[in-house]
């Protein structure tokens, strides 16, 4: 690779960095190409972009937009790393798990995650990485928790209402 090449990898990997605020790191080393196709088509499908690149290329963009706030993850950066961008903190922890259970597999393996500012490092959080909720889920549940209470307001005013229309009738 050219040090052009190699500064266009860093460019394009920045932008992603940039762009999304949920990363997973993963490796892909055992996997065949034909596994790393289904990959790649699994997280086509769910909006997820998939990056293979060399690891020290994934360091120095790391480093060159902020050594701090990623140095957490460099440790992870070891064998053949695939790279998993996402909007949904837990699509790529989903796409993972699915994956492996599809090809009763322990691969790919989970080296570390970006999410929102935490790492999540080592294969062992991946579970609960798909438990993660979303912002949506989130905003559902509090609308939930909102609702609840004035719907149970308004139908203990509705049962009251009734009582006395009932008293009022037997009157």
């Amino acid at each position: 690779m050219t040090k052009e090449q190699k500064n266009e990898v860093i460019e394009v990997l920045k932008e992603k960095f940039s762009q999304y605020n949920n990363f997973y790191i993963t490796d892909t080393e055992s996997l065949t190409v034909e596994q790393v196709g289904k990959l790649r088509r699994a997280c086509f499908d769910k909006q997820v972009e998939m990056k293979v690149a060399k690891n020290t290329l994934i360091k120095k963009a790391l480093e060159s937009l902020d050594g701090e706030k990623y140095s957490g993850i460099y440790e992870s950066l070891h064998n053949v790393t695939a790279l998993l961008f996402s909007e949904n903190p837990k699509e790529p922890a989903l796409i993972i798990s699915s994956f492996r259970k599809s090809s009763n597999g322990e691969k790919p393996v989970l080296k570390a995650a970006f999410i929102n500012g935490e790492v999540y490092s080592g294969d062992n959080q991946l579970k609960a990485l798909t438990q993660i909720k979303t912002k949506n889920e989130l905003i559902g549940e509090v609308i939930g928790l909102l609702q609840s209470p004035a719907k149970r307001v308004l139908a203990s005013l509705l049962h009251h209402h009734e009582k006395q229309a009932e008293v009022a009738v037997a009157e």
